[in-house]
């Protein structure tokens, strides 16, 4: 199975919406996709996400299967801080990503949530609904999430599946797939706007580790 992982195209967020240059991404995507047989189409219940696949979806004379666990307004109000200058992601804190690059925090892996200053957090709940979820959504395609990153094909699939989302999303959603700590990703990646991550789910003898193709790729935007 082919995954397609896409950042909606650069949004306007109240309301939820894309600009003009926004508006101008999705048929470059839609292009570029054309080069693939797309089987399934995704997209989080956002406007922005919608409205960013729909030029893919009439390309492909395909439905838009919504997807609310991926709406990124659930992780906006749990995997964020509270700062004097208004509500930020992790990442976007120069504390927090110097707390992210710290030997204690490397220490804890995929339990960096259980770091004495994250104590009152909602991270490590928002975490695992979207592990939950998520390992729902690919079970659903034939993957069986046995943990750290594998999977137990359980349907051969040579599908090109495709998602419409979001960074802040994006970031918890890959880490957990790709079996990389959050603080590692979401520090040393990128989603841009309108931008392609493709992931291979290749079938190792009834087993796969998904491995990136390529990440964030905006070629199809010059």
């Amino acid at each position: 199975m082919r995954f397609i992982y896409i950042r909606h195209g650069e949004p306007t967020y109240n309301p939820d919406d894309l600009t003009e240059l926004g508006k101008s991404q999705p048929e470059k995507i839609a292009n570029y996709l054309s080069k693939y047989r797309v089987d399934l189409l995704f997209s989080s219940t956002s406007n922005r996400a919608i409205r960013t696949a729909v030029p893919t979806a009439k390309k492909f004379n395909m439905e838009i299967n919504k997807l609310d666990f991926a709406n990124e307004e659930y992780v906006w109000n749990s995997l964020t801080l509270n700062t004097t200058s208004g509500k930020v992601w992790l990442f976007q804190s120069q504390d927090t990503v110097r707390l992210f690059h710290a030997q204690e925090i490397m220490d804890l892996r995929f339990q960096w949530y259980k770091h004495p200053n994250f104590s009152n957090s909602r991270f490590e709940s928002e975490i695992e609904r979207i592990q939950n979820e998520s390992d729902r959504f690919f079970a659903s395609l034939g993957y069986l999430h046995l943990g750290n990153g594998k999977f137990k094909v359980l349907k051969e699939s040579y599908d090109t599946v495709v998602m419409f989302a979001h960074q802040g999303f994006g970031f918890i959603f890959l880490s957990l797939l790709l079996n990389i700590p959050y603080p590692n990703f979401c520090t040393r990646f990128e989603l841009g706007h309108a931008e392609i991550t493709i992931i291979e789910f290749k079938n190792e003898s009834g087993y796969s580790c998904p491995k990136i193709i390529s990440l964030s790729n905006h070629s199809h935007l010059l």
